[in-house]
């Protein structure tokens, strides 16, 4: 657990969480982000806003 707060504390860790667009797109991305402070997990959610 300890690697883990450690890890999470210097936003230190593997990438793995990705989103996957089109060019398509483009012009409805509106933001991305990486949610650092969401805790209770190794893994910090993504989100992605589009236009739609």
């Amino acid at each position: 657990m300890e690697l883990y707060v450690q890890g999470k504390r210097k936003n230190a860790g593997w990438r793995i969480d990705y989103f996957i667009s089109s060019k398509r797109l483009d012009d409805k991305l509106i933001s991305a982000d990486i949610h650092t402070d969401v805790l209770g997990s190794d893994h910090c959610p993504v989100e992605l806003k589009i236009d739609l």
